[in-house]
Order: C-alpha cells, then sequence, then structure tokens
C-alpha cells in the first residue's frame, strides 16, 4: 500500500499526505533520550536500545516508539522518520514514511488522533512478564513483573535496590496525552478554518 501511495504521490517522501498544522515541540532533550532508550518508559527504552544494538525492532514496539515521539513528547514525526531511515537493517522509504505517517495522523490511513498508545498498558499486554524488557534494559533485570513497565511505582527504597540506574520518567503520560489531545484537536480546527 505504501509503495503504491509513494508512487501516486512522490512528494510524501518530503512532505505529509495529509498536512496537519500542528505546532510540535523543540525538544532536543526528550529526543536525545528517545533515541537513547533513556525516556524512563521500559517498552519504549527496550525498543530503541533494539534498534541500535541490532538495527531492528518488532513492529508492535515500531508503533509503541512513533506513538511515544508523536503524541507524549509531540515530536515532530520526521525526525523520527529520519532516525528509523538511519538505523533500520529493514528500513525502506515507503514503509518507514507510510508507517510514521500512519502514527502522526498525516498519512492516507491517517491512525485517529485519539488514539495514543500508552508504553504501559502495551508492555504489560505484550510483554506480561517483562522479558522483552529485561533483555533490552538490563538495569531492571530484578524488578518484580507486576513493576516491569512502570518502575516509577516502586517505593523509593526498592527503586534503590531494585534499578538505582534507571531514569525517571521524561513526562507524566496523563498529562502528555492531554497535552497532545489538545495540540490536535488545536491543529483539526485551524485545518478546517
Amino acid at each position: 500500500f505504501f509503495a503504491h501511495l509513494l508512487h501516486a504521490f512522490p512528494r510524501v517522501a518530503r512532505e505529509p499526505f495529509r498536512p496537519l498544522p500542528i505546532r510540535w515541540r523543540r525538544d532536543d532533550a526528550g529526543f536525545r533520550r528517545w533515541q537513547a532508550g533513556t525516556t524512563g518508559y521500559p517498552l519504549v527504552d527496550a525498543g530503541m536500545r533494539e534498534l541500535a544494538a541490532t538495527g531492528f525492532m518488532h513492529n508492535r514496539v515500531r508503533m509503541v516508539t512513533a506513538s511515544f515521539l508523536t503524541r507524549h513528547l509531540l515530536i515532530d514525526w520526521r525526525r523520527g522518520e529520519r532516525h528509523f531511515a538511519a538505523e533500520l537493517l529493514d528500513g525502506q522509504l515507503a514503509q518507514n514514511d507510510g508507517n510514521w505517517q500512519w502514527v502522526a495522523g498525516t498519512g492516507a490511513d491517517a491512525q485517529p488522533v485519539h488514539r495514543i498508545f500508552s508504553p504501559v498498558r502495551q508492555g504489560e499486554r505484550f510483554d506480561p512478564e517483562g522479558q522483552y524488557v529485561r533483555r533490552w534494559i538490563p538495569e531492571l533485570a530484578r524488578v518484580p513483573p507486576n513493576r516491569i513497565h512502570a518502575p516509577w511505582t516502586l517505593t523509593a527504597g526498592d527503586r534503590r535496590a531494585l534499578c538505582p540506574d534507571y531514569p525517571p520518567p521524561v513526562v507524566d503520560l496523563d498529562v502528555a496525552r492531554a497535552r497532545a489531545l489538545a495540540a490536535f484537536e488545536t491543529a483539526r480546527r485551524r485545518a478546517q478554518s
């Protein structure tokens, strides 16, 4: 689908299929933490570390990491698309661009703006025992399965004992979700006027 879309609309390699006047945040520190796998959200961090180490990332985690960048951090999808293009061994222009635009809400079959993947719920659902997370984030190896996807919920003493080197969350999920919903609603209204 994305290959046909790129063939029919070559401009999507340079610009959004559906322009959305989003006011993306310029958060270089947040972007660097996302790239390095140090956001404080284990599923996101495991995916980004897997990408850096192997050049691959599971499709589910690709969606979660992309959603986190574009929704929770509210950073322009094109920065993430460029990073993935540089890192993925299986990277392909049409697929990479199309998937990033889907997540960002600017593609031909864009994800609804209200759908924001929770890295905690996604981790609990698809990695309930934390095996994937522990593989890529050794500093969380001793965290119990019921806290592996939200280590900040451990007591301060347990955090010091079990994962003292894992960073705190870069953003509060609820605050960031509300900010993203407001930004996308504002963009939708601006696009209609």
